[in-house]
């Protein structure tokens, strides 16, 4: 690989670690690549800082591959919808309101709507997939499947278009013991979800890059 290429699970409006690691751990140059699992709003503090860096550096050239999580989703359907509201607010949108400094998704700008709505479910890159969630193994086109990128994981998978793949995701956190021993075993699907947001929580609480080419951790 020519240029460095980095993976960042679920950041969840962690922004302080989520500076943090891409300007001093992983210090972006223009020429690497850096994908984004998602759920990049909700249950932290500071998703509206989160979201403005992500369109910081997409402005700034900066090779960035935002792909689109749950919690995103959970947002533009509570933008569309009234009855999907209450859900989204018992999954951490009320930090997200609050964040924005809002009290109605009415009233966000239609500029983070469209960055939301533009988001892909997932990215193929060389021998790796990136994604949210997982796929769906048990379909013809497992890239036909939104609803399992965005919300169903899974440790193996035996389709044969996701087979030879090295699948990077999110979604569902995991101790970073947990996320070492599966980076260590080689497995060709890594979860690397360390729950930066559960910082209460024995073993997790920090964000996690992935660099692809050095099969290196990088912590906050």
């Amino acid at each position: 690989m020519d240029k460095r290429l980095f993976v960042i699970g679920d950041i969840h409006g962690c922004f302080d670690s989520l500076k943090e690691l891409v300007e001093n751990k992983i210090q972006l140059q223009k020429n690497d690549k850096l994908i984004l699992l998602g759920d990049y709003i909700d249950r932290g503090n500071k998703s509206k800082e989160v979201v403005d860096f992500i369109i910081e550096l997409l402005e700034d050239d900066y090779d960035i591959v935002p792909l689109f999580g749950n919690h995103e989703a959970m947002l533009l359907d509570a933008h569309e919808n009234e009855k999907d509201i209450s859900k989204w607010i018992q999954n951490g949108g009320d930090k997200t309101l609050q964040s924005f400094g809002i009290c109605s998704l009415k009233d966000i700008k239609s500029k983070y709507i469209k960055l939301f709505k533009d988001l892909r479910y997932y990215f193929s890159f060389e021998d790796f997939l990136f994604v949210h969630a997982g796929f769906n193994d048990n379909v013809l086109n497992p890239f036909t499947d939104f609803y399992s990128m965005l919300w169903n994981c899974k440790e193996f998978y035996s389709n044969p278009l996701l087979e030879n793949k090295t699948i990077i995701h999110g979604h569902n956190p995991i101790s970073v013991l947990k996320c070492e021993k599966i980076v260590l075993s080689k497995l060709n699907v890594l979860n690397i979800d360390t729950g930066c947001v559960f910082s209460d929580k024995e073993g997790f609480g920090r964000l996690t890059a992935y660099e692809c080419s050095t099969q290196r951790i990088l912590y906050i």
